[in-house]
């Protein structure tokens, strides 16, 4: 299939949940949060929550593990709001015993963990760092140990420096040495993984990272983002393959996040501008994933931007997917000058509006506009808030209401027709949140950052008592 072959995808228009019309007024957030039981999921769905490995792990320099592109990142002046790095964060490298056990207190199914690419090959591709296996191997085996279901993400965004000096994800053999990589993941660890999630949100580290400059390399080019997402995406379909050799009865996926893009107005000017947001944020990645072909008014509209696609790369790209991953915390409002706030919107920390509505809208509109759409996991959702500890307590009413309406957004899909398997709660912990460093807390468990002390939040003990 050559980068010509390219097809047109609508928007589905999708509608709020069906109600029955009721004289009774519909229940409040608070009364759908205390009546939300585990008995109310479908057998056998998965609770778990989700961390990342620079984010939490630090021991940046220690058993062999090369720079990444974010240890690259974090030393330019201005690139990180507090001017922190990922060095230290959470010393989870050092205390992931004490954080297992803390996992299996709260009582979930399932932990989802990335995998620190320049731990396991510092060079980018070649040798093998054992000390770093070990480490993933010890996280693997004392999640089971624990009753735990270990799932695992190969890549989420912590590139090895060495091999953005070749050009990183622009350049087509990165491709090949993810696929290397994912190679000697899955060989180690094999079945004991319950899934194998190839990337997290591609978006992120290909449009936020080589187009808009926020994340790490922070270059600003379009063409090379576009380059670096049809990478990223050639790299998934090399790593299947790879996976299914090694570990043939663990699931194999990807991560997308993803959010409705609805348009501020019904002025043609705001529709054709959300329909643009939904191509660029959303159909950029579905349609070559889930169809094998890239959308064609939004190909048209970055012309000579076009990625460079070569002859059996969309085979590759859309092979089937055991899941899709779908990391959801916010919608997108769009007008002809960009995105809006509308009117009144709750928000959190990041100024990100609340709209659990979205995720029912967006999980319908994947089930509709995607036929053969595998099993989705919703894995990440959450929101970070300017907590306070108080004493041995933190007190954080607004995570503990984001999480169940959107977790009663998830089963009004669910009993839509939409076959969701699974819910992990971002972030298991506090942690360095990127371009924000430690200013944003997401976290169901806080971190004092200073002695590394972890307490349970009420929103985690909300969760321990809901997923027990």
């Amino acid at each position: 299939m050559t980068n010509t072959i390219t097809t047109d995808t609508a928007v589905s228009d999708t509608a709020p949940s069906e109600t029955a019309a009721s004289e009774t007024a519909a229940p409040t957030p608070q009364a759908r949060a205390a009546s939300l039981t585990r008995q109310d999921f479908p057998a056998g769905f998965l609770f778990g929550v989700a961390t990342s490995s620079y984010q939490i792990e630090g021991a940046a320099q220690e058993d062999g593990r090369s720079p990444s592109i974010w240890d690259v990142f974090c030393a330019k002046p201005g690139r990180i709001s507090d001017g922190s790095s990922g060095a230290v964060a959470c010393d989870h490298y050092h205390r992931w015993e004490q954080d297992l056990d803390l996992i299996a207190a709260l009582g979930v199914d399932a932990y989802r963990f990335s995998v620190a690419w320049p731990r396991v090959i510092p060079t980018g591709r070649g040798a093998v760092n054992a000390a770093g296996l070990d480490f993933y191997e010890r996280l693997t085996d004392g999640l089971l140990a624990r009753g735990v279901q270990p799932h695992v993400t190969l890549y989420h965004w912590d590139l090895p420096a060495v091999l953005q000096d070749q050009g990183g994800w622009t350049n087509r053999d990165t491709a090949h040495a993810f696929a290397e990589y994912a190679a000697a993941v899955a060989a180690r660890l094999g079945n004991r993984v319950a899934s194998y999630a190839t990337l997290n949100e591609p978006w992120c580290s290909s449009i936020l990272s080589y187009e808009l400059g926020e994340h790490a390399p922070g270059t600003r080019d379009r063409a090379a983002a576009l380059s670096a997402a049809h990478h990223l995406m050639l790299g998934h379909g090399l790593a299947l393959p790879e996976i299914r050799r090694h570990a043939p009865q663990s699931q194999a996926g990807i991560v997308l996040n993803l959010g409705p893009q609805e348009s501020a107005s019904d002025r043609p000017e705001d529709i054709s501008a959300a329909r643009h947001a939904d191509g660029r944020f959303n159909r950029w990645f579905l349609d070559p994933i889930l169809r094998g072909e890239y959308p064609a008014d939004t190909w048209a509209e970055v012309g000579p931007d076009t990625p460079p696609v070569q002859p059996g790369d969309l085979e590759l790209i859309s092979a089937p997917n055991d899941f899709l991953g779908v990391n959801y915390y916010t919608r997108g409002v769009i007008g002809a000058q960009g995105g809006v706030l509308p009117d009144g919107a709750s928000v959190t920390d990041m100024g990100w509006e609340i709209h659990p509505q979205g995720l029912t809208d967006l999980l319908r509109r994947l089930n509709t506009d995607y036929p053969g759409l595998p099993p989705i996991y919703i894995t990440e959702n959450g929101a970070a808030f300017p907590d306070e500890r108080s004493g041995d307590r933190v007190h954080d009413p607004r995570r503990t209401e984001f999480l169940s309406t959107h977790l009663n957004a998830l089963l009004d899909a669910s009993r839509a027709g939409v076959d969701v398997r699974g819910y992990f709660a971002w972030s298991l912990m506090d942690n360095f949140e990127w371009a924000f460093g430690y200013e944003k807390r997401f976290g169901l468990v806080y971190v004092d950052y200073d002695t590394q002390e972890r307490i349970l939040k009420d929103s985690a003990l909300w969760y321990q008592a809901l997923v027990k």
